[in-house]
């Protein structure tokens, strides 16, 4: 399999200039960017050579991925104080659900799979984990912490969708996932919320943009197990 190609450690992915809260957050996950850009579930959607069986995989475990998002994004926005945040995190919840019908949709027809065959696979250890994480700190931290539990999921796509762009696909279902997260529709929703991050650093504090720090790269790397797990065709145990 071809190698995705990575960014430099100096990109500055952000809104804000070098000197902004976002910034730092990046430059703190580069190790984390690079192992998922180096992941071959990424490099086989690139040359075309990912296993259908391997995408499936991730296509059913991300949609039921997206409805626990959607409801981290509005358990977040109603702690929101500032009118713009409220309003750009409801409204990403519910793109949240309309990504499921619209991208993840076309997918799982193609496979020949019903939407109650979906909804019948069970979660992923991964999955529930990654889900779980994100709606304890959107429902009981700060509003900050469900800021910084989903922060990972549209920024990590993002990048990750700039990098493989450069490539391509010569299978139109990866080109189609790769041109969805590369989109300067996503990007300018991605550059939104990174904009409401720096504004909310300002009033964290030390201590705060700290705790904001470690669980950003938290979900950075529950991004990186994500694509393992589908990788790995992650079940249950026992």
């Amino acid at each position: 399999m071809s190698a995705v190609p990575e960014p430099a450690p100096t990109d500055d992915p952000t809104p804000g200039g070098p000197d902004a809260f976002t910034a730092n957050l990046w430059r703190s996950a580069a190790p984390i960017q690079a192992a998922i850009l180096a992941h071959p579930f990424l490099a086989g959607l690139t040359d075309g050579t990912l296993p259908e069986d391997t995408f499936r995989t991730y296509v059913v475990q991300d949609s039921h991925y997206l409805k626990g998002f959607a409801r981290a994004l509005a358990l977040t926005a109603g702690r929101a104080e500032a009118d713009d945040e409220i309003v750009f995190l409801a409204t990403a919840g519910a793109e949240a659900i309309t990504v499921e019908h619209e991208l993840h949709a076309g997918f799982i027809a193609d496979f020949g799979l019903s939407p109650a065959e979906v909804a019948a696979t069970p979660r992923s250890p991964t999955t529930q984990a990654y889900v779980d994480f994100m709606l304890a700190h959107a429902a009981a931290g700060s509003s900050a912490d469900g800021l910084a539990a989903v922060l990972a999921c549209f920024w990590i796509y993002r990048e990750v969708g700039r990098a493989l762009l450069t490539e391509g696909s010569p299978d139109p279902r990866y080109g189609r996932w790769i041109d969805t997260y590369a989109s300067d529709e996503f990007s300018a929703q991605v550059d939104a919320l990174l904009t409401i991050v720096d504004r909310r650093a300002d009033g964290l504090g030390a201590a705060g943009r700290e705790r904001f720090r470690e669980t950003w790269l938290t979900g950075c790397r529950y991004e990186w197990r994500f694509w393992d797990a589908a990788w790995r065709g992650e079940t249950w145990p026992v």
